[in-house]
């Protein structure tokens, strides 16, 4: 395996090969994060083919102030939260239909949660907890989707999500109290 940086040169020059093994590399942790974002395995799928196409569209806008890797989750979480947006205003917008006669079917309830990285027999759990994790802000809920799930340090989130480490501590501490309040109710 070629190191980080020759393999970023041999991509920004178009690089076939590079770019199948940037692929190979990290397709599982880009559709785990998108999987855990979006809740939908179709969904996640199209969204790691979105990264990975930005990622060869955009790899000359890569400085190298980052591991290849936490731009990859910086792509991945900003596509995945993108989708998320544009999916609630087109609920939003299903509901007013819906309310003026139009029999446009809104889905309210999201589909069961699968995800890779849970077991079977913790599914139901895992579920649970990841519609309460729906509910924190933005900026908890990438915190802890990025700690809890993806097993990143806080070093890593802090540079995913271009913060300091003293504020994704302080993230993390406000989505699991919230996460508690949540769950208590």
């Amino acid at each position: 395996m070629v190191s980080e940086e020759i393999l970023v040169e041999q991509l920004k020059r178009g690089d076939e090969a590079a770019f199948k093994q940037v692929v190979d590399s990290y397709q599982n942790m880009v559709y785990n994060t998108c999987l855990s974002i979006v809740k939908s395995e179709e969904d996640a799928e199209d969204l790691a083919q979105e990264v990975f196409v930005q990622v060869y569209q955009s790899i000359g806008s890569f400085k190298g102030e980052s591991k290849l890797s936490t731009w990859l989750y910086r792509i991945a979480t900003t596509k995945s939260l993108d989708h998320e947006r544009k999916k609630k205003r087109k609920k939003r917008f299903g509901f007013v239909k819906s309310i003026f006669g139009d029999d446009a079917q809104v889905e309210v309830n999201p589909p069961d949660f699968n995800h890779p990285g849970v077991v079977l027999d913790k599914k139901e759990t895992a579920a649970v907890l990841m519609k309460a994790v729906d509910k924190l802000p933005e900026n908890q809920k990438i915190a802890f989707i990025l700690n809890k799930i993806e097993g990143l340090s806080y070093q890593e989130i802090s540079e995913i999500m271009q913060t300091t480490v003293s504020a994704i501590e302080s993230l993390l501490h406000r989505a699991k109290n919230n996460l508690r309040k949540i769950l208590e109710t």
